[in-house]
């Protein structure tokens, strides 16, 4: 392990609801061991006003998210990746660009709380479950001794991490 934080780049293609969530979890809850990102191959633009809501449900400042491309952390001048964790199947199936630092690569599949159709109540819930699903994993990966594991032995984790309950 480097003396910097363990670098995760959370992954979705529109980088809109999932992906926010994931990285806004990973930085509340990360403290000084992570730094987290998120980008999507094809985004948005936007967060989903779903995903802000919940945020400022939480009391996280919405102001630090916004919907970027994947290509903003591949350049030759950006930070090195460790971890490119994909949460929704779409970007899962596409082929990543090249990033810094050669990250190792998981799957946390969930299903996407921005296709929920309804009142602003039923959106709300979809995301909340979300959060709670992904809350769950990154509280798994923080119980890990990551920084000291061997890429095997931690893509083993990974999958189990990504295989936990409302995995799609």
């Amino acid at each position: 392990m480097t003396d910097r934080p363990f670098r995760i780049l959370v992954l979705c293609t529109g980088n809109s609801a999932r992906s926010i969530l994931g990285e806004a979890l990973l930085r509340e809850l990360g403290d000084e061991r992570i730094a987290a990102c998120s980008a999507g191959s094809k985004p948005k633009g936007v967060p989903h006003p779903g995903a802000l809501r919940l945020l400022a449900r939480k009391g996280i400042d919405t102001s630090a998210f916004h919907s970027k491309s994947w290509d903003v952390f591949s350049g030759p001048d950006a930070d090195p990746v460790d971890l490119a964790i994909t949460v929704c199947g779409n970007a899962a199936a596409e082929a990543c660009p090249v990033f810094p630092g050669a990250p190792l690569k998981a799957h946390w599949g969930l299903p996407d709380p921005a296709d929920v159709e309804g009142n602003e109540a039923a959106v709300d819930a979809a995301f909340e479950q979300t959060w709670h699903w992904l809350d769950l994993r990154v509280r798994a990966l923080l119980a890990l001794p990551f920084e000291t594991m061997d890429h095997k032995e931690l893509m083993g984790e990974l999958a189990r991490i990504g295989a936990m309950e409302g995995a799609a």
